[in-house]
């Protein structure tokens, strides 16, 4: 035994644990290995205080596997006790029996015998945690041996107090560096998809996160789709786009402030569990982009280990969530701007286009009447227009193929569909995103497409169903507009028709550089049009 004048050891060596751990994780570990060391007692845990007054166990020597994993919630058991009281409890025997006591769930803990559980007090001298000390033998304490024990707690607390503000002084000058370097770099470019980009890499970069994505929200279909991520894995750049109500990002936008998974592989709210454990991701805090109380998207960013977001850190991000949503929105009225100055040109050609078209027309004179002939420039007309329609609507300058389809079976169900006819229409693949000249092109394409299946496709056949398809894969994309009515000509030849619509969709299948064809498929009249994606204007 020391001298009243010596220094106790084992004290010692919990100060020389504090002064050696490089994480926090393993200074908890290194601390409960030493207390089961130098207390010599079986067993030692550490549990933190969670919101809502609950532990959540961080360290262990007997259930290592449940640590950052086993809550207990507020006043649950002995411990639950201890920390709200802040009175340790000294058991010496039948620990297992007592009215209060509350075992791990699923875990057997009745070869133990005796239990010390003393508080972890913070400054302010509330217990930000507790300390629980086993043995399967008997421990009787003297009261000098408790008074030692309390003495032990009372260092164990300190070496994680000081630990806890060295590592938020370090990381909040860390941070407010990385802070200003992210801002200043998004803050300089003018377009959208490379603000996006900057902001995931060196958010993920500066403040050490194992991977870090944006989604932006897609108002229209309530969704919030992912537009960029610096995790290298395929499968997680390919995430689906997910629906306000079912996620957690979503509800950091409805309720406007930072969300905080503590460890998305066993959150039951949290999409992904799989490739959560594929990336090695745990720990998540979710912060949405805001501007002037308008939702943009969310920024979720994700750590490698189970570990707290402190609040100047989850201020940083704040912070930083602020500027990307301004930096986004002023790219995004950058480029409408542009949009604007070029309208005029677009418009231009779509008119040169519309008066090629009726020139094409005027040379086809196999029009029944005048109705007829203006009913088909109509058509084509409306069917340009729908894509300057869906423009206004979605975003930027781009288009998808599906809008595109949706848009025409609606205008062709209301406006063209043939007297005693029954017919069914089905708009199903990719909604394939096109730029503004590819998607004017489908347009017409599809316009043409459906209107030559609902006319020459149902001549004999009373009722049936028109499908449209849309497939893409790697940058080729593939429409189809089948029907199921009356078949084709054995000897039938879409090049060498004299249909002009079918003539207009090889043409611009040819524009396009790609190739349309039309043939019967178990029983279908199946018309496919296949190009490759332009990803630029």
């Amino acid at each position: 035994m020391n001298s009243p004048n010596q220094p106790d050891n084992s004290l010692l060596s919990f100060l020389d644990v504090a002064t050696h751990a490089d994480s926090r994780e393993e200074l908890l570990s290194d601390l409960v290995a030493t207390c089961v060391s130098n207390i010599r007692c079986d067993s030692c845990d550490i549990l933190y205080r969670e919101a809502g007054d609950g532990l959540v166990l961080r360290a262990s020597t007997a259930f290592p596997e449940l640590n950052n994993r086993l809550k207990l919630g507020k006043g649950i058991g002995l411990s639950g006790q201890v920390l709200l009281t802040g009175e340790p409890v000294f058991i010496s025997k039948d620990a297992t029996k007592q009215p209060n006591y509350t075992q791990y769930p699923g875990f057997d803990e009745n070869y133990f015998e005796s239990l010390v559980i003393l508080p972890l007090l913070g400054n302010s001298h509330q217990a930000f945690g507790i300390l629980l000390l086993r043995r399967t033998a008997v421990w009787r304490l003297s009261p000098a041996e408790r008074r030692r024990l309390t003495e032990i707690s009372r260092v164990i607390s300190g070496c994680l107090r000081a630990y806890n503000a060295a590592y938020q002084a370090g990381a909040q000058i860390n941070r407010l560096g990385a802070l200003s370097e992210v801002s200043k770099t998004i803050a300089t470019s003018p377009y959208v998809e490379e603000i996006l980009q900057l902001l995931v890499n060196l958010t993920a970069q500066q403040f050490n996160y194992r991977v870090c994505t944006v989604r932006l929200l897609d108002e229209h279909r309530g969704e919030l789709v992912l537009r960029a991520t610096q995790a290298q894995a395929k499968a997680y750049q390919r995430k689906r786009a997910i629906k306000l109500g079912e996620s957690i990002a979503g509800r950091a936008i409805a309720e406007n402030r930072p969300i905080i998974v503590r460890d998305v592989r066993i959150e039951e709210d949290y999409i992904g569990h799989d490739l959560a454990v594929e990336q090695g991701l745990r720990s998540m805090v979710c912060v949405p982009l805001m501007m002037q109380n308008k939702p943009v998207g969310v920024i979720s960013c994700y750590t490698s280990e189970v570990r707290d977001f402190l609040p100047d850190e989850i201020k940083a991000l704040e912070t930083l969530a602020k500027t990307a949503a301004v930096s986004i929105e002023h790219a995004k009225l950058q480029v409408r701007t542009t949009l604007m100055q070029e309208m005029h040109h677009r418009v231009k050609n779509n008119l040169q286009q519309i008066a090629s078209l009726l020139r094409l027309q005027m040379r086809h004179s196999n029009y029944k009447s005048l109705e007829e002939a203006l009913n088909d420039c109509m058509g084509r007309i409306l069917a340009i227009a729908s894509v300057h329609d869906l423009l206004s609507r979605e975003d930027l300058d781009h288009v998808g193929i599906r809008s595109i389809a949706d848009t025409l079976v609606h205008h062709q169900k209301s406006t063209l569909m043939l007297p005693n006819r029954q017919i069914q229409y089905q708009v199903r693949g990719q909604d394939v995103i096109l730029n503004m000249t590819q998607a004017t092109q489908i347009a017409l394409v599809l316009n043409e497409l459906i209107q030559n299946a609902m006319e020459h496709g149902f001549k004999q056949t009373q009722s049936g169903e028109i499908h449209i398809n849309v497939e893409e894969h790697d940058d080729e994309v593939s429409v189809w507009v089948s029907n199921s009515g009356d078949c084709l000509p054995e000897d039938f030849d879409a090049a060498a028709a004299s249909n002009l619509g079918l003539k207009i969709v090889d043409n611009l299948a040819r524009s396009l550089g790609g190739k349309f064809k039309m043939s019967n498929v178990l029983g279908w009249t199946v018309a496919e049009v296949k190009f490759p994606k332009v990803t630029g204007e």
